[in-house]
């Protein structure tokens, strides 16, 4: 078998985020873990698909965690043409990455005219202009619940759901990957406002395991 071969680091204050190669797959870890991998991203494209259907012209979307760029890309195909598209991405090595070695997984979506990119924190995005955002996608860490990094558990509280509504034009969208299920977490969007589906999805097709997805809509008329 092929080793894996580290080809890229990033210091983080709580390890190192490390990219590695074997062939023709790539992987992210921190820690050791495994946060994703080139081979698994059905899921993180439904969310993108399914967050992102029937946008009118002009919308606006926030995407929080570029990873592999497959949740962009996704985005990308179903989106108006006239769309802005911001992703928020706390690392920056994670952008050099997708301009470099991993840009031609999600055939370089980060090239598109409708794509700005901040190194930021997507939480601070979401504390700015109220009514910004038509859809907001959350794509961070392993879920609500599979913290690799604790700080990201603002996002996933009612404070944290209530700011991502206040964000919201009224009837917008937000969308959640979690690598697995948290019955409580839907109980949170709907103690937020938010109205709820959820979505197991496989990571991969034939895959035993299922990724879940939730589409919450803010209270008001869809766009």
């Amino acid at each position: 078998m092929i080793p894996w071969k580290e080809i890229g680091r990033a210091p983080l204050p709580d390890g190192a985020l490390v990219l590695s190669q074997r062939g023709e797959e790539f992987v992210l870890r921190l820690r050791g873990a495994e946060l994703m991998n080139s081979r698994m991203h059905q899921s993180e494209e439904l969310l993108a698909t399914l967050g992102c259907a029937d946008l009118g012209p002009g919308a606006h979307v926030l995407i929080g965690g570029l990873g592999m760029g497959f949740t962009l890309r996704a985005a990308l195909g179903v989106v108006p043409a006239d769309a802005k598209v911001t992703v928020a991405e706390l690392v920056p090595e994670v952008v050099a990455w997708n301009r470099g070695p991993l840009a031609h997984l999600a055939d370089r979506p980060l090239d598109d005219p409708r794509v700005t990119v901040q190194v930021a924190d997507v939480s601070a995005l979401m504390r700015g202009p109220q009514a910004a955002w038509d859809v907001i996608l959350l794509d961070v860490d392993n879920g609500p619940d599979a913290f690799t990094t604790p700080s990201n558990s603002s996002l996933y509280g009612v404070r944290g759901l209530d700011r991502a509504r206040l964000a919201l034009r009224p009837g917008g969208v937000l969308g959640v990957w979690s690598v697995e299920d948290n019955p409580n977490f839907t109980g949170k969007l709907h103690r937020a406002g938010f109205t709820t589906d959820k979505h197991r999805v496989p990571p991969r097709p034939s895959s035993g395991a299922r990724h879940v997805v939730w589409i919450a809509r803010a209270p008001g008329p869809a766009r």
